[in-house]
């Protein structure tokens, strides 16, 4: 009991003196997982809002892929990196295993698909309120998605959102092609596995509550996103309703 207390105590004298080990640590994986964001919604969010509007042979079979690859496990994506950019590789010659840029891509892989699925939900769910409307003014395909696109910014936000909170509590992914080397690919879950295998406790606790933390932020803006867009459609449905008995 002892120990573990001693353990809490110095862990949060690390984070309150700002280690710079802890430091260095917690933003390589803010800035890793930032990267991958940021990709993985490029292409979700196209991908996602195309889904959603177009129809086509085999779009139920696409489907069900995608819903399948929500489910692969993150070591199974690592292992894919891995492979396209061993030296062997079709993707050898950028020489990014074991970089940075190895971890951007693998959370981004794990990423898109999440990213993607949502996104297509709730474009569908805007097409089947405003899809009619659309069709009859002759919008194609690809200008319907992005207005629909638009209009549901906000609930595109929380997914962004989302997307980043499932990007920095990976651990497996990251650790395949990143190896978790000191000082240039080790993250947060990686130093969390390592440091509680080699019985370094305080800093496997320090890097924990910081992790918690960050997630805790995440849903917290999530719920306020959510909460105002909540509210301003209810006030943009109150105008319309006086509008209407007005006239």
């Amino acid at each position: 009991m002892n120990t573990v207390s001693e353990s809490v105590l110095t862990a949060f004298e690390l984070i309150v003196s700002v280690d710079p080990v802890l430091l260095s640590i917690v933003l390589r994986s803010l800035a890793v997982s930032a990267c991958a964001c940021v990709l993985a919604c490029a292409v979700g969010m196209v991908a996602g809002a195309w889904l959603a509007v177009a129809r086509f042979r085999g779009h139920g079979f696409v489907l069900v892929l995608l819903n399948t690859s929500l489910a692969l496990p993150s070591v199974v994506v690592g292992l894919v990196v891995y492979l396209l950019l061993s030296h062997s590789g079709p993707l050898g010659f950028l020489g990014w295993l074991f970089s940075f840029q190895a971890m951007v891509l693998a959370q981004a892989v794990l990423v898109c698909p999440v990213v993607t699925a949502l996104v297509r939900q709730t474009i569908s769910d805007a097409e089947r309120h405003h899809g009619e409307q659309l069709r009859s003014l002759r919008a194609r395909e690809w200008l319907r998605g992005l207005l629909l696109v638009w209009d549901e910014r906000f609930a595109l936000l929380t997914i962004v959102i989302t997307g980043f909170g499932r990007a920095i509590s990976e651990v497996g992914a990251v650790m395949v092609v990143g190896g978790n080397i000191e000082g240039y690919t080790r993250v947060m879950t990686t130093a969390i596995a390592l440091e509680t295998s080699k019985g370094d406790l305080p800093l496997a606790l320090a890097l924990g509550l910081l992790l918690l933390c960050v997630v805790l932020l995440l849903n917290m803006l999530a719920a306020v996103v959510r909460r105002w867009r909540e509210r301003r459609d209810a006030g943009l449905s109150g105008l319309f309703d006086r509008a209407g008995a007005g006239a």
